[in-house]
């Protein structure tokens, strides 16, 4: 049996849909028995589907695709494969209807129930956030998946509150749809630019995944680029540093947050790596250094940091305090960035977190100290040096001692020279010498001669 549908819209578009029923003579069983076959084409793709049907090859007809007679194997072909036509076509409308574009591959998928892809927001973004549950501890963590459950709650308050709905196809997405979402966290969420950022991203990386399974032929918001936010400095300045290591504080706890932030600021760690450093982790020289070598948290590279004077009296200051084998009992970033709060007005200083200890390290304790980028790539435990050049920046005093370099071994090298072609110039004082035509190739020459001519006239 075949079944044959033609589409055809507005844009002059054939799109042709065939269900076929067949057997393999070519392969028969012992007992003479075939297995009943179905092939769907949809347009110029093609899908064959394999039943556990056996078909009597004398009762086959091959032009009507069905089984003549009334014998019991005839009756059980026919109404099986009524029964799975009748499927095949209702998976095709409803494909058809949810995407707009069927395949005979999406057809198949859906039949056998493997592989099923949703169609909605909503169910796409749990699948995505299932899924990112099992890899926890594996190779994701939990504070991320964190974002993106915080960001599906944020979608559900979205829909129902502006489109009275619990959950949209994902072929009715567009721009219109990810800009209205923008300005909700703008303005009914009063959400500051980063934080609107990395929620957009979140969708648009959750939207794509419905594009790599097929289930949309293009994304929706690939033209759509979130807005940036200006980057603030991103470490201490100077003096600001200067002042957060004298000032007296009074209170243990905020003592111990701002020990913290100094001991990352002249080792270069984040603040996984420094809660989970351990004795293990602290080994020495053959000089007799203390060092840190660690693998990272975030990226599992080793981090290999020589510890300054600093830290070590950081280190020696609360060995009597440890409970473990971790050498700082950490708190929580939570509560650090409370303590923050209340450090900034003891110091005088806009703002703090702890993330700019490790901005500090590259830019004040390393680079401006003339440690080489390459150098500081390995401390900071860095794949590429791209990296390491967003957390080492040049201040400027950086560059003012670099330019006194730079004076002190071109001074006396160069001087300047005037002739009636070139007024003002550059001359090196060991190859060039002034009133020497043999040796200043611009004093010789016909140019030159009616030059001097012209100026006596």
């Amino acid at each position: 049996m075949e079944t044959k549908e033609i589409l055809k819209g507005r844009s002059k578009h054939r799109s042709t849909f065939a269900v076929m029923f067949y057997i393999n003579r070519t392969k028969t069983k012992k007992d003479g028995m075939c297995q009943l076959l179905c092939r769907v084409t949809i347009d110029t793709s093609v899908a064959q589907i394999g039943t556990k049907i056996m078909v009597d090859p004398s009762v086959w007809d091959g032009k009507a695709g069905r089984a003549t007679g009334k014998s019991k194997n005839a009756v059980t072909v026919n109404r099986a494969i009524d029964k799975l036509a009748g499927e095949i076509n209702a998976h095709y409308r409803e494909l058809r209807a949810s995407l707009g574009f069927v395949t005979a591959e999406l057809v198949k998928n859906a039949l056998k129930g493997i592989c099923k892809k949703q169609t909605t927001l909503m169910k796409l973004f749990q699948e995505h956030n299932d899924e990112f549950q099992k890899r926890v501890g594996v190779d994701r963590v939990q504070a991320t998946l964190g974002h993106y459950v915080r960001t599906y709650e944020l979608l559900k308050i979205f829909l129902r509150e502006k489109y009275d709905t619990e959950d949209v196809t994902l072929r009715s997405l567009s721009l219109a749809f990810i800009d209205a979402f923008d300005l909700f966290l703008r303005q009914d969420r009063l959400m500051a630019q980063h934080t609107v950022s990395g929620h957009l991203i979140n969708l648009k990386k959750t939207v794509r995944r419905s594009v790599s399974q097929g289930t949309l032929i293009r994304d929706p918001f690939v033209t759509f680029v979130p807005e940036q936010p200006e980057r603030k400095c991103r470490h201490l300045k100077a003096e600001e540093l200067d002042r957060l290591m004298n000032v007296h504080i009074d209170s243990k706890s905020l003592r111990h947050t701002r020990d913290m932030f100094i001991f990352s600021t002249f080792t270069g760690l984040a603040y996984a790596d420094l809660f989970n450093l351990s004795e293990e982790h602290l080994k020495t020289g053959v000089d007799g250094s203390l060092w840190i070598k660690i693998n990272r948290q975030k990226t599992k590279t080793e981090c290999n940091i020589r510890l300054l004077e600093i830290p070590c009296q950081i280190i020696g200051k609360y060995r009597p305090e440890r409970t473990s084998r971790k050498i700082f009992n950490v708190k929580t970033l939570a509560a650090m960035c409370r303590h923050f709060r209340k450090i900034e007005k003891m110091c005088g200083i806009e703002r703090i977190t702890f993330h700019m200890a490790r901005h500090n390290f590259g830019t004040h304790i390393t680079l401006s100290q003339g440690v080489p980028i390459e150098t500081v790539s390995r401390m900071m435990g860095h794949s590429s040096i791209t990296t390491t050049q967003i957390y080492a920046r040049i201040t400027n005093t950086k560059v003012n001692e670099d330019m006194k370099n730079l004076s002190g071994n071109v001074n006396g090298k160069y001087s300047l020279y005037e002739d009636e072609l070139m007024p003002v110039g550059i001359r090196n004082t060991d190859n060039f010498r002034l009133n020497d035509n043999t040796v200043n190739p611009f004093k010789t020459g016909r140019n030159y001669e009616k030059g001097k001519n012209r100026n006596k006239k």
